[in-house]
């Protein structure tokens, strides 16, 4: 529709070229007045047409007033300088009376119409193509005002000066259609506190009454002077009033009412705000998402009111820690966010992480108990340009979740490595392309030291991290499903290493390890499954038993030939009785199932010698071998078979 209307602005001034310097014709109204006429119903719909924020049904109710407050101080000034003129015009035909008046009615519809689609986004920052839209429209409208006010009082003439407003227009309509094209499909919500076209009603009124004073200022002091200033001066009292009531209103919907903290809309706000910032050296930003560590018990044990002496001790912690412009608000529960502006590095948020963690380290009274707080902190630095205010909750939300599996009490940077879907994609692609390697750690006879079997042990050969160990991925692997594929590229892997090590690689010779989960929880299918792989030979080990909740009664329905000692007990068990029960409990317990028992993590000739006083005959640990790359595995094999040749 706006194309539309500008096309026929497009044949208007064609018309109007034709007409001035071809044909020589003065006539009014003339080809290009109807082409300028159909403009404005054509813009009129366009305008409405532009997409805005839904909202609800006050929401509406307030656009529509605003819009007819802008609307009616536009008919104030349209009526003092065309209207009223028009219909006191000598020398007029009814038509062309008629017509005059029909221009400026349309551009105060264009003001009508553009002042909606402008007062659509009072949350956000109004997008640019509509503002360079709205430039266009203002310079169009002051054109026509122009023109129709020139044409009333002496005929307008090519080459004036609403020419060039008209040619303004134009361009600005060329940058607004620009603009359009190369924003983003899917722009981020921008947010601002305040914004410009708020101004929009009360410039409306403040205009119509200084018109009306100008107007005035020749009727008689008595009784018109008093009653027109003091209606003024009311209405401008009701604005201010109202302002302030918008204020307040504004504090009460974006403040937490607990600890008078910013609420959760106001840090999205202030936070896709700051996300929609330019990205600048010596200037960053930072997301810090808190949570209180152990509150829930403290909740679930004093009460609800213990707990929001606790909420409320902490935000004022924060608020003494926090620099003027930056803002700390509440989420919700017991997790806070706070908002850096203007550091000076990367290494500026983790120092205010510490200032937050160390006052947040504090005891809380509250009645005859002292209650102990202490936080974790997940930080986020805006550093990527494309990166939305969510995605920086969601960043500062996945580093909060590390420092907490970390141990508590402490902050985290977040780091891509972090990101669950894109670790799991790079873990996958991970196996697809091969940068997987199984690494080899003997398994040995503990009295003797002799070669008995190897365990293999998984390692991802990172492009950039260099080989990263087990423990920094298979978690991940496990959460998200990736282990399944993982898994099955081990088992080939390390099955076509061993046929390098021997001709032929018959079934009973592999061991697959399962974990206590299956143990506690052995369904028929997985027993079937189980059963089915031991009638190929294939042996069973329960891995790290004694770490969970294991139960005994389950190992005689289980296939299982081999328990493996979790290392946590045997790293404990020269020093530690409750380890070394637990050991002892596990190698007679396998002894009782007729199953071999593998004592994991030996690191020391006391805990190797513990072991075998205990019955434990096989193990594994840095004792005695480190995980062996493939070839290094290889040559150990072949060593074990020239000793026994």
């Amino acid at each position: 529709m706006i194309t539309i209307a500008f096309g026929c602005q497009l044949a208007a001034h064609v018309a109007w070229f034709v007409q001035s310097h071809i044909l020589y014709t003065t006539g009014y109204p003339s080809t290009a007045d109807y082409c300028l006429l159909i403009f404005s119903p054509l813009m009129f719909a366009g305008l409405l047409m532009l997409p805005g924020r839904l909202r609800r049904r006050r929401d509406r109710q307030k656009l529509a007033l605003d819009a007819l407050i802008v609307g009616a101080g536009g008919f104030i000034a349209i009526w003092y300088l065309l209207l009223g003129p028009i219909l006191n015009a000598p020398g007029l035909s009814t038509w062309q009376r008629s017509f005059t008046a029909a221009l400026p009615i349309g551009d105060l519809l264009l003001v009508l119409a553009m002042s909606t689609a402008m007062l659509r986004h009072p949350q956000s920052d109004t997008p640019a193509p509509i503002r360079l839209l709205a430039g266009s429209i203002a310079l169009t409208v002051t054109a026509d005002v122009s023109y129709s006010w020139i044409q009333l009082n002496g005929g307008f003439t090519g080459g004036s000066w609403p020419d060039l407003l008209w040619l303004a227009g134009c361009f600005l309509l060329v940058l607004a259609a620009d603009q359009q094209y190369r924003r983003p499909r899917h722009p981020a919500p921008r947010r601002r506190d305040r914004n410009a076209v708020f101004l929009f009603p009360y410039a409306a009124s403040i205009g119509a009454y200084l018109l009306l004073a100008v107007q005035s200022a020749r009727l008689p002091l008595n009784p018109y002077g008093g009653m027109i200033l003091g209606s003024a001066v009311l209405t401008l009292l009701v604005m201010a009033r109202q302002w302030h009531a918008l204020r307040d209103n504004r504090e009460m919907a974006v403040t937490d009412g607990l600890t008078g903290l910013a609420n959760r809309i106001l840090v999205a706000e202030r936070l896709d705000h700051l996300a929609g910032q330019a990205i600048r050296p010596g200037r960053h930003t930072a997301l810090l998402l808190i949570d209180l560590d152990r509150f829930k018990p403290i909740n679930d044990t004093f009460g609800h009111e213990a707990g929001d002496a606790v909420l409320v001790a902490a935000a004022d912690a924060m608020r003494g820690v926090i620099q003027h412009g930056d803002l700390a608000g509440r989420l919700g529960g017991d997790e806070f966010a706070v908002l850096l502006q203007r550091l000076p590095s990367r290494e500026a948020a983790g120092s205010a992480a510490m200032r937050l963690l160390e006052a947040l380290r504090m005891p809380v009274v509250f009645g005859e108990h002292v209650l102990m707080v202490e936080a974790s902190i997940g930080v986020a630095i805006h550093d990527d340009p494309n990166a939305s205010g969510e995605t920086l909750l969601q960043q500062a939300d996945t580093a909060l979740y590390a420092a907490k599996r970390a141990g508590r009490a402490r902050f985290e940077y977040y780091s891509d490595v972090m990101d669950t879907k894109a670790r799991e994609a790079e873990l996958r692609r991970a196996v697809a392309h091969d940068e997987l390697v199984v690494y080899f750690q003997p398994i040995v006879a503990l009295g003797t030291g002799d070669l008995r079997a190897f365990e293999a042990l998984v390692r991802w050969n990172h492009p950039v991290r260099g080989l990263v160990g087990p423990g920094d991925f298979i978690d991940l692997a496990e959460e998200t499903g990736a282990v399944v594929p993982l898994g099955a590229w081990v088992l080939r892997a390390a099955c076509r290493e061993a046929t390098g090590w021997r001709d032929g690689f018959p079934p009973d010779r592999l061991t697959l390890e399962i974990t206590e989960s299956v143990v506690l929880q052995p369904d028929p299918l997985t027993i079937s499954r189980l059963e089915a792989l031991r009638d190929l030979g294939i042996q069973l080990a329960v891995d790290d038993f004694g770490t969970g909740y294991s139960a005994v009664s389950y190992l005689r329905r289980l296939p299982v030939t081999v328990l493996k000692i979790d290392r946590s007990f045997v790293t404990g068990i020269a020093d530690d009785p409750e380890a070394r029960s637990v050991c002892e409990a596990v190698v007679h317990l396998g002894g009782a199932f007729k199953m071999n028992v593998v004592a994991e993590g030996i690191e020391t000739a006391d805990q190797a010698t513990a072991l075998i006083d205990m019955g434990c005959e096989i193990g594994q640990g840095f004792y005695f071998h480190h995980p062996l790359p493939p070839r290094e595995a290889t040559t150990l094999v072949g060593r074990r078979f020239a000793a026994v040749d």
